[in-house]
């Protein structure tokens, strides 16, 4: 059991268990603030545009209800209900959007953090390393390339 316990600790104390933690709490709470951003920034000026339409409600009736004299139902309608289906597809199109556009921005945040010759911001140390190595490397091949051919 004791052997169990110590297992168990290691895979979720270690490595990737957490990564994944943090990354499905940090998703979670991405999620909230683009929804947010979606239903409360995006979708007022698109429903001012439609004029207020309701796509939820929207449907192509293929059968109408039928009542009873005393107003029950005697046979259902049937409809194939489209506006729901729209309206989520709507809102998918504004998330991929808007994650579109933040990682675009983050890419070239990225980027610009690993431009070695822009001294406004700092580069990381692995970049600046491999980039420092470039140098060296194209230093030492233009040096072989000199010895080289003064010896033929």
């Amino acid at each position: 059991m004791k052997k169990f316990f110590s297992e168990f600790r290691n895979f979720a104390v270690k490595g990737n268990m957490v990564d994944m933690a943090i990354g499905i709490i940090i998703g979670a709470a991405f999620n909230n603030a683009l929804q947010s951003l979606v239903n409360k920034i995006m979708m007022p000026p698109l429903n001012l545009l439609t004029d207020g339409v309701n796509l939820e409600n929207k449907q192509w009736l293929l059968r109408p209800e039928i009542l009873g004299a005393e107003g029950e139902v005697l046979q259902e309608q049937v409809a194939i209900e489209y506006g729901d289906f729209l309206s989520v597809f709507v809102d998918f199109l504004l998330v991929a959007l808007v994650v579109f556009l933040v990682v675009k921005v983050m890419n070239q945040l990225r980027k610009k953090s690993e431009d070695t010759k822009d001294k406004a911001v700092e580069t990381p140390a692995n970049v600046q390393l491999l980039s420092d190595l470039k140098v060296l490397m194209e230093e030492q091949n233009a040096l072989l390339k000199h010895n080289y051919q003064n010896r033929i």
